[in-house]
């Protein structure tokens, strides 16, 4: 089965669930309209149907058809089985993003950064603090670690747009897995300048490691995002199978 078809079908059903183009509760067009409509066949629509349904998008409702259960949240979300950027779960949620590249450099890792970030000691990396905003909120810190040998010409300009689509539309690499620690650990005074919490309010952070790694099994990037608590949200869609 083409894996391009069924992905432009999905991408392309998602978005329009989004743009509430097919209103939350609303029935999808029906199978056979959908495969008229992509030129498509049946098994191709299905696996892309599928795929939105364990997204949580919609649910098959068998003799009536599927039926779009998405709803945007009020603050940004990301998707635990997915690999999204801030700006993708901000714009997919409706909201406006903003970054700002608070530090851009360059650094070698040492043998501590190396036991607990995965580059190998001595690689060189471009080392970036970047500040999200969410409808002018700030929200996320990120310290984020790209491996230079695999991300040649990251910029600044580019760390205030987006990098993952530096990635894929300019270099071409293909992003496959990340694996992700979360955790809660105290508030810091570099948090509590850019977040504008208070310590009195709030004494902690939801904290996300992740190491990121392309289709060639290179790690090429290491990440901690540090989010503010009130407004942390991770989701995933669970489904229970027959047993």
């Amino acid at each position: 089965m083409p894996k391009a078809i069924y992905e432009t079908i999905y991408k392309d059903l998602k978005q329009k669930i989004e743009n509430d183009i097919y209103a939350y509760q609303e029935l999808l067009p029906s199978e056979n309209t959908l495969i008229q409509t992509y030129h498509c066949s049946r098994n191709t629509l299905r696996r892309a149907v599928g795929r939105l349904v364990s997204d949580g998008y919609v649910q098959t409702m068998q003799g009536k058809g599927v039926r779009n259960i998405y709803q945007p949240v009020a603050q940004t979300a990301f998707t635990i089985g997915e690999i999204e950027s801030f700006r993708e779960s901000a714009l997919r949620n409706g909201h406006h993003p903003i970054t700002r590249v608070l530090l851009f450099t360059e650094c070698t890792v040492s043998e501590k950064q190396a036991r607990s970030m995965g580059f190998p000691a001595g690689a060189e990396v471009y080392y970036i603090q970047r500040l999200h905003y969410l409808d002018e909120l700030p929200l996320i810190l990120n310290h984020n670690y790209f491996l230079k040998e695999a991300v040649p010409g990251l910029t600044k300009e580019i760390a205030e747009n987006s990098i993952y689509q530096y990635l894929e539309q300019t270099l071409h690499m293909t992003i496959v897995n990340s694996k992700r620690i979360m955790t809660v650990e105290k508030l810091t005074e570099i948090d509590e300048k850019y977040l504008k919490m208070d310590a009195g309010d709030y004494n902690c952070m939801a904290v996300v490691s992740s190491q990121t790694y392309n289709s060639d099994g290179v790690m090429f990037e290491y990440t901690q995002s540090r989010h503010r608590p009130d407004y942390f949200r991770f989701y995933d869609n669970a489904v229970r199978k027959p047993v």
